[in-house]
């Protein structure tokens, strides 16, 4: 699949995806290994992509299993077509009376019809889902099951038998071996810690938010048609707006989104108004937009802003015109390792 880490850095980065070497290491050896990847971190930070690239990238089939409170075995395994046999049996009426002829007692016409349970209780009357689809495929598979964390622990408990053997039961016909092991990533927003068995059976990988120098990176990726000083202005914003106590962090994935609305507007750069009537794209609660609001003078920096003589790092915090502003204290940047 991979022949390198630097090979996985490499055939991500065609899929649009900018990994670091941590980040390719892991799926490398997940690769080699066979083991499932645990990817956790906020949301929108690209562990879903993640995943998406490394099923494009390796040609394998992207399975996806979304995870949501009260999800089970059965909607994430498969359905029995109950209309489908009721449909067999009517058909095969006429059959089942032959095949009953002669019987001599209740027990003896019984035994005969349990002698074609084979064709009443069979894979065909299955549709399999996700799980049972990764498991069963001919072709190589990846299986994404997505945003674990929100499942309940019974259901967590029930993926252990799939990511130990790579094998599901299904009582109407039996147990399903994999044909060939799907490649498994997980992942969470920390909703709730994972169980230690889980864990165990897995791979970590923590992804974070992105530094700058990185999110220059995926902008330029994902949105080419920005021009580098709108680009350095956005990120220093949003690099800024993390530092702030939110309700919600604005990730990756909104400065994406503001970075096309920002196209969409015809944007060359930033100014306040441009900034306060667009914090709803990258800010999700009322609060957060107001907290946002009251800081953007301090949140909107330009280079002709800074002291003669003096460079100030990109995504610095911003000055003042007599003295650059001190960092808030207690708040250190958070450092990033991929989108």
């Amino acid at each position: 699949m991979f022949e390198s880490v630097d090979d996985v850095i490499g055939q991500l980065a065609e899929q649009g995806y900018i990994a670091d070497k941590s980040i390719a290491t892991v799926v490398f050896l997940a690769a080699r290994l066979e083991k499932p990847v645990l990817v956790e971190g906020p949301a929108g930070v690209g562990k879903t992509e993640l995943a998406k690239a490394v099923s494009k990238a390796s040609g394998r089939e992207l399975v996806r299993l979304q995870c949501y409170e009260g999800l089970d075995e059965a909607k994430a395994l498969y359905e029995w077509e109950y209309s489908k046999q009721l449909l067999y049996t009517q058909i095969l009426k006429e059959k089942l009376s032959e095949t009953m002829a002669g019987a001599t007692s209740l027990r003896d016409a019984a035994e005969r019809v349990g002698a074609e349970d084979s064709v009443f209780f069979s894979s065909r009357f299955i549709v399999p889902r996700p799980l049972l689809h990764a498991i069963t495929s001919d072709d190589p598979s990846l299986l994404l099951v997505d945003e674990v964390d929100k499942s309940d622990p019974e259901f967590e408990a029930f993926l252990l038998e799939v990511l130990s053997d790579f094998q599901v039961t299904v009582p109407e016909v039996g147990t399903f071996e994999a044909v060939r092991r799907p490649f498994v990533f997980l992942t969470s927003n920390d909703a709730r810690e994972m169980s230690d068995a889980l864990k165990r059976r897995c791979l970590h990988l923590y992804i974070d938010f992105p530094d700058e120098d990185l999110e220059l990176r995926i902008l330029d990726t994902k949105v080419p048609g920005i021009e580098r000083r709108l680009a350095e202005e956005l990120v220093g914003v949003m690099q800024r707006l993390r530092k702030l106590d939110l309700k919600k962090t604005p990730s990756i994935s909104e400065t994406l989104d503001w970075a096309r609305a920002l196209l969409a507007l015809n944007a060359t750069e930033l100014d306040e108004d441009l900034v306060r009537e667009t914090l709803n794209v990258i800010l999700k609660y009322e609060g957060d937009i107001k907290k946002a609001q009251s800081e953007l003078g301090r949140l909107i920096t330009r280079k002709s802003e800074e002291p003669a003589g003096e460079a100030k790092p990109r995504g610095a915090a911003p000055a003042s015109p007599a003295a650059p502003a001190a960092p808030a204290p207690g708040r250190p940047t958070k450092k990033g390792t991929l989108h």
